[in-house]
């Protein structure tokens, strides 16, 4: 059980570095609440590996399309940190996008906006594969 608490301390304290560096303005960000009942979450994506150039350089415009779909208090786009590889990490992914959410209200909401689907379909053709760990506090 000791175990459990200290993950979840460390984790949630991680998370909230990680996020508070987010999308918006310093004030915007430090106006983040983590009260009971915030979601988080975190999308993987693995890019194709025949990507051309452009499209490289076309993709972060994915993540700039879902900073405007309304509903999250923070986000975060991420790649992959160099850290010492070991058998529990996994750093195969190409990007992480994180976002927290007030409420289940408020995700489900956003997983629906036509903003949000447009983006996806538009940007589909990019990736291999797509993760979702979305987690409640």
């Amino acid at each position: 059980m000791e175990r459990k608490s200290f993950i979840k301390g460390v984790s949630a304290t991680v998370l909230s570095g990680a996020v508070l560096a987010a999308c918006g303005s310093p004030s915007e960000q430090s106006s983040v609440e983590w009260g009971e009942g915030t979601i988080v979450h975190s999308v993987y994506f693995w890019l194709r590996t025949d990507l051309t150039d452009q499209e490289k350089q076309d993709f972060p415009q994915f993540f700039e399309a879902l900073k405007k779909v309304p509903g999250y208090t923070a986000c975060r786009v991420a790649t992959p940190a160099p850290t010492t590889p070991r058998e529990v990490v996994d750093n195969s992914f190409s990007y992480h996008w994180i976002a927290v959410f007030p409420s289940m209200e408020a995700i489900n909401i956003y997983e629906k906006h036509p903003d949000h689907l447009a983006a996806a379909q538009k940007f589909s053709p990019y990736w291999t594969k797509v993760e979702v760990r979305d987690s409640i506090a």
